[in-house]
């Protein structure tokens, strides 16, 4: 139970992206929540045979170390240098507030769902990565307007998305062009912060 007490510090991780027509942003909870409702939905998809438990079981876990690290905007890199470090040291201590035998089965799926090594943790990551352009083309370029992004940046991360579930990379792809069309993405000259800006 001081496991489950703990984790409810997630919802107070704020996201950079906002939910589909709200002025504020998500949380992290809210976050996991739905690409695990997106996993039980889109397991047919998947690039690869999957265990469809094990899979939401990552999903549930995947963001628990930001109760301690916070929210890393994936393109601001400088943030990113020494994140897996801080990362790890955040999932030592918060699985260790589990039995022996659960801490060490929990945070080996956190470390499978890091590696993108086999089909459940590329199925999973590419979930994680295609909500963020499904929520900021329905907010009309949502954050990609905020922090300046390019049609470029934000294809640059669609890899992710084909290796876990190919025909939905090639969605994401279309949904991007349809968003360049629009507007949705913006130029130096109306970026409004930095990346490494906070919310």
């Amino acid at each position: 139970m001081a496991f489950v007490t703990e984790l409810d510090k997630l919802k107070g991780v704020l996201r950079r992206t906002s939910p589909i027509g709200l002025d504020r942003r998500e949380n992290s909870a809210e976050h996991s929540w739905q690409v695990v409702l997106c996993a039980l939905i889109l397991a047919e998809h998947a690039a690869e045979p999957i265990d469809i438990l094990k899979v939401i079981k990552m999903l549930a876990l995947h963001d628990t170390v930001e109760i301690d690290v916070g929210d890393t905007f994936h393109y601001d890199k400088a943030a990113q240098t020494d994140l897996h470090e801080r990362e790890a040291k955040a999932a030592d201590r918060l699985f260790a507030l589990l039995p022996q035998e659960q801490a060490v089965e929990l945070k080996a799926l956190w470390e499978e769902f890091e590696s993108k090594e086999t089909p459940e943790s590329r199925f999973a990551a590419g979930l994680d990565r295609m909500m963020p352009f499904v929520l900021n083309f329905h907010n009309q370029g949502g954050t990609w307007l905020e922090y300046g992004l390019t049609k470029e940046q934000v294809l640059s991360v669609n890899w992710e998305i084909e290796a876990g579930l190919p025909e939905l990379g090639r969605w994401i792809k279309e949904l991007v062009e349809e968003a360049d069309k629009n507007g949705f993405f913006a130029d130096s000259s109306t970026r409004h912060h930095s990346v490494s800006d906070p919310v």
